[in-house]
């Protein structure tokens, strides 16, 4: 451990030679700033894929179809699959999309019955609008926070996308991934649009809510069972297993971005440990000088591991605050088949940013702190 009275001469070490700590502190900061994105961008992906014991919601979808415009489902299914045992709720929807491939600007209308929006709402915190004013009007949208955001878009405006024209009328805020991305319309309303397919009677798909998760996959079986002798077969799973698997392009690409996020740390550590080293054979004489004075050679090593920390530290402080700043204000959303990615940091990617900062620092000063740690006081001042 470094006591308090050495952090004066530690700042005044790096402080020395400032245009080489601070060029090692950009390259730092801007390893660190792609390392948080990354990570960022990995956990939006885990948050609206990974399946958890207290998922209840099931996606009734055509079976082998995964874009919306090639699902089409009798909408009279809804009331075979309310019959089901374990079926607490279904919910029929009609999606459109005004672009089903990889993108950072999909619209996604949802039509929901007139009913369902009360069920739905208990689920939404609506900061903007009404559920009564959606109500009230068949062209009328209630939208998700980060698409009113993207789109710039408030209570009472008017926009049209996918062929389909929309008067918003709420604006929610939700803790459901799919929800935040989304434009919630009529159903008959979006059915009867020009972007639809299928026509009134037809939906996309069914949101099942179960009673019982522990059932999840029981329950699937018994939908997909009840119609697999019909015209339209169906293809059952739960809510984040269909975005993963609708979504699997997005999940690859992301997947790849890991080793990314691992060779920008390779990069933080080639660039501190190089600037530890160069810093090191600078002072080979004051460091004798130190030893005369009394200071052991354990205290010099643990002084400049000390520094290289600190380098770490900074940098990956101004990276994490960049990454952050951007994810925050750039509310950025990957979309895919009318499945929402979103990206939002989190205190958690930022707390191991900085702690590997500081890992990547400590591992970087070793190797120079052992050599100068080493060097006998005759060397030292034989050294050119």
């Amino acid at each position: 451990m470094i006591g308090a009275r050495f952090i004066p001469l530690i700042l005044k070490q790096v402080w020395r030679h400032r245009t080489r700590s601070l060029l090692t502190i950009a390259g730092v900061s801007i390893a660190m700033f792609l390392f948080i994105a990354v990570q960022t961008l990995q956990r939006g992906v885990h948050e609206a894929t990974a399946v958890t014991a207290g998922d209840t919601t099931l996606v009734v979808y055509r079976e082998n179809r995964f874009c919306p415009a090639t699902s089409r489902l009798p909408e009279f299914y809804g009331s075979r699959i309310r019959r089901i045992p374990g079926v607490r709720e279904v919910t029929p929807i009609q999606i459109v999309v005004n672009n089903c491939g990889a993108s950072l600007d999909v619209v996604t209308f949802r039509g929901i019955p007139s009913d369902d929006v009360r069920g739905l709402a208990s689920r939404w915190n609506i900061i903007g609008g009404s559920v009564d004013d959606w109500m009230k009007r068949s062209d009328a949208a209630i939208l998700g926070e980060r698409l009113a955001q993207r789109r710039s878009l408030t209570v009472g405006q008017s926009f049209d996308a996918a062929g389909v024209t929309v008067t918003v009328a709420g604006i929610m805020r939700s803790t459901e991934a799919q929800d935040q991305n989304v434009a919630y319309v009529h159903l008959g309303f979006l059915q009867r649009s020009a972007g639809a397919k299928g026509g009134v009677g037809t939906v996309t798909q069914f949101d099942v809510r179960v009673s019982d998760p522990a059932r999840l996959e029981e329950i699937a079986r018994a939908i997909d069972d009840a119609f697999r002798s019909e015209s339209e077969p169906t293809q059952t799973r739960p809510e984040k297993a269909f975005v993963a698997q609708a979504g699997s392009d997005v999940v690859e690409i992301v997947g790849f971005t890991r080793y990314l996020g691992w060779g920008c740390l390779a990069a933080v550590l080639a660039l501190v440990a190089n600037a530890v080293v160069l810093s090191v054979q600078d002072r080979i004489r004051e460091h004798a000088v130190l030893q005369t004075l009394g200071f052991r050679s354990g205290l010099i090593a643990r002084l400049i591991v000390a520094e290289s920390v600190l380098i770490g530290l900074i940098g990956g402080a101004l990276g994490m605050v960049g990454a952050m700043a951007l994810v925050h204000f750039g509310q950025f959303t990957l979309s895919n088949e009318g499945l929402s990615v979103n990206i939002s940091g989190d205190w958690r990617v930022a707390v191991s940013g900085l702690l590997l900062s500081a890992g990547v620092g400590v591992v970087a000063g070793l190797v120079p702190a052992w050599r100068a740690g080493r060097n006998e006081i005759a060397s030292c001042f034989r050294a050119v």
